[in-house]
C-alpha cells in the first residue's frame, strides 16, 4: 500500500485561538483548522496532521507573514515541553485572547446576559511567577529528530517535563522561565548529583530506578521546600543524596523525601519524611499566614492569588453580619481571607488533610469565626448542613476544572442565597453551571484573572444575584 499523501493548505490566515492553546483558522469548505504554535494574524502554509469530518489539525510549514503580535519565545524548550504554549505572542495579545475566551464561553455556552465585563486582571510578572513546579526523572530522555539523525551519543538521563501526549517521555529542562532561578539551580544540581552517585533515573515502562520525581516550592516569604520522590532506594542511598542537596542549598527550609513504589507517582497517599528543617513553609497574605506542606493546595501564582482574592472580596461586598459558605474551600485560604468582614464563614472540602490544614491555619491566625467540614460536596452540602450552619447570605464556590456537580447546583438553587460568587479555572464548565442557575440568578459582573501568563489558562470570577 502507498503512503497517504500529505495535505498542504496554502496561504491560510489565522484568525483566533482555540482550546488547549492552539490557534484557529477556517478552511474554504467550512471546516475549522486547529493549528499548533500559530498566532492570530499569521499568514501561513499548513500541513494537515489529522483530518476529521468537522475539523483539521495542522502544523505550520511556512510562515509567509507573521502577525504583528508574534514574538520570539525566550525559552529554548518552547514547542517541545508543552508548558508555555503562548510564549510566541505578546502578553497584550494573550490577555485579549483570554478575555475573549471567557466572553465566548459565557455567551455561547451559558447564553446568559452578563451586565458588566470588567477588564481582565493581567499579571505584573509574566515570567518566574510560579511557586510550585514538579519535574520527572527519566532514563530515556526525549530526543529531537536532529539528535536522532545525528551520529553523536547523548546523555539519556533527563529531569524535566512530560512531552505532551506521551506519558513515558521526558524533556530535559535546562532553564525554565516559570519559577525563580533558584529552582533551576536546584533541579540541575539534583540531576547532576544523581548521576554522580550513579543512581538510576526512573523508567515508567519497566517500573524501575531510584529517582522518580522532584517538587520545588517557594513562597512569598522567601521560603523553599524541596521534595524528592524515590521509586526504590536504600536508606544509605537516600541519606547520601539528600545530604548533598542540603549541603549545596542550606537555604532550603523544608527538605523532604518519600519512597513511592506504586504504579503512579501521586504522593497524597504516601508518607512524607522530613530530612532537614520543617515539614512545611509559610505563605503570607495581608498579615495572614498559611502553612503549606508537601500535599497542600495553594494557588501557584502567589501575587495573582492575592489579586484574585481581592476581587472575590469586592464581589462579595460583605458588611460584617453575613453567614458565608465557602464551597471547595481547600486549605481555607479564601474563607480566612474573608473572615474579618463576615459574621461567620463555613468551608467545605472533600480532602481531609486539606481541612486539617485549614483548621490549623485558622488557629494559627487566631481566626475564630470560621468552621470547616470534610465531605464529598454533593453529599455533605444538603439540608442538614444548612440546618447546622444557618442559611447563607453569600456563597463562594471555587470548584475544580470539572465545575460543580448538578446536585450541588440544585442545592444552591434550593438554598436561594441572595448572592453567589463563582470562581472558576475553566470558564466552559462555569458557563455550563451558569446556564443551570440562570432561571434563578442573574449575572451581574464577570472578571477574568490571569494566573498563568504564557499559557492559555485563565481564571474567571462571576457575581450572581438572586432574581426577584
Amino acid at each position: 500500500m502507498g503512503r497517504k499523501k500529505n495535505i498542504v493548505l496554502e496561504q491560510v490566515s489565522i484568525t483566533g485561538t482555540a482550546a488547549k492553546g492552539k490557534a484557529l483558522a477556517k478552511h474554504e469548505d467550512g471546516r475549522v483548522i486547529f493549528i499548533k504554535e500559530g498566532v492570530p494574524g499569521d499568514l501561513v502554509d499548513l500541513r494537515v496532521v489529522k483530518k476529521r469530518k468537522n475539523y483539521f489539525e495542522a502544523e505550520i510549514i511556512k510562515l509567509h507573514k507573521g502577525a504583528p503580535n508574534r514574538i520570539t519565545p525566550v525559552c529554548s524548550h518552547f514547542g517541545v515541553c508543552g508548558g508555555c504554549k503562548w510564549q510566541h505572542m505578546t502578553y497584550e495579545l494573550q490577555l485579549e485572547q483570554k478575555q475573549q475566551e471567557v466572553v465566548d464561553n459565557l455567551e455561547r455556552i451559558a447564553k446568559v446576559n452578563v451586565e458588566q465585563y470588567l477588564p481582565i486582571k493581567g499579571a505584573e510578572e509574566t515570567f518566574f511567577y510560579r511557586n510550585k513546579m514538579e519535574y520527572s526523572f527519566s532514563d530515556s530522555r526525549w530526543l529531537t529528530q536532529d539528535e536522532i539523525n545525528s551520529e553523536e551519543t547523548f546523555d539519556r538521563n533527563a529531569l524535566g517535563f512530560h512531552v505532551p501526549g506521551k506519558w513515558d517521555k521526558i524533556v530535559q529542562i535546562d532553564k525554565c522561565h516559570l519559577q525563580e532561578d533558584i529552582a533551576n539551580n536546584i533541579r540541575n544540581f539534583c540531576k547532576q548529583e544523581g548521576e554522580r552517585e550513579q543512581l538510576n533515573f526512573f523508567n515508567p515502562r519497566n517500573q524501575s530506578g531510584h529517582l522518580r520525581t522532584l517538587m520545588i516550592r517557594n513562597s512569598s516569604k522567601g521560603e523553599l521546600m524541596v521534595l524528592v520522590q524515590f521509586f526504590k532506594a536504600s536508606q544509605d542511598e537516600i541519606n547520601t543524596y539528600m545530604q548533598a542537596i542540603a549541603a549545596e542549598f542550606p537555604q532550603i527550609k523544608s527538605l523532604l523525601y518519600t519512597v513511592n513504589s506504586k504504579a503512579n507517582d501521586t504522593i497524597y497517599d504516601q508518607e512524607i519524611s522530613c530530612f532537614k528543617g520543617e515539614a512545611f513553609i509559610f505563605e503570607e497574605m495581608e498579615g495572614l499566614e498559611f502553612r503549606i506542606d508537601a500535599k497542600s493546595f495553594y494557588q501557584t501564582n502567589s501575587k495573582q492569588a492575592y489579586e484574585l482574592y481581592k476581587i472575590i472580596r469586592s464581589f462579595a461586598d460583605l458588611k460584617g453580619d453575613e453567614v458565608v459558605y465557602d464551597l471547595y474551600t481547600g486549605t481555607g485560604t479564601i474563607a480566612l481571607f474573608l473572615a474579618a468582614q463576615a459574621k461567620e464563614v463555613v468551608g467545605v472540602e472533600s480532602v481531609p488533610q486539606a481541612i486539617l490544614n485549614a483548621q490549623w491555619n485558622a488557629k494559627h491566625n487566631e481566626v475564630t469565626n470560621v468552621n470547616f467540614e470534610t465531605g464529598d460536596m454533593k453529599k455533605v452540602f444538603n439540608d442538614s448542613f444548612i440546618a447546622r450552619h444557618g442559611v447563607a447570605d453569600v456563597v463562594i464556590t471555587d470548584p475544580p476544572r470539572d465545575g460543580m456537580h448538578s446536585d450541588v447546583v440544585h442545592q444552591l438553587i434550593k438554598l436561594s442565597a441572595p448572592k453567589v460568587v463563582y470562581v472558576s479555572c475553566n470558564s466552559a464548565t462555569q458557563a455550563r453551571d451558569l446556564a443551570l442557575l440562570d432561571p434563578h440568578y442573574k449575572v451581574i459582573k464577570s472578571q477574568a484573572v490571569d494566573m498563568f501568563p504564557q499559557t492559555h489558562h485563565i481564571e474567571n470570577v462571576v457575581l450572581l444575584e438572586k432574581r426577584i
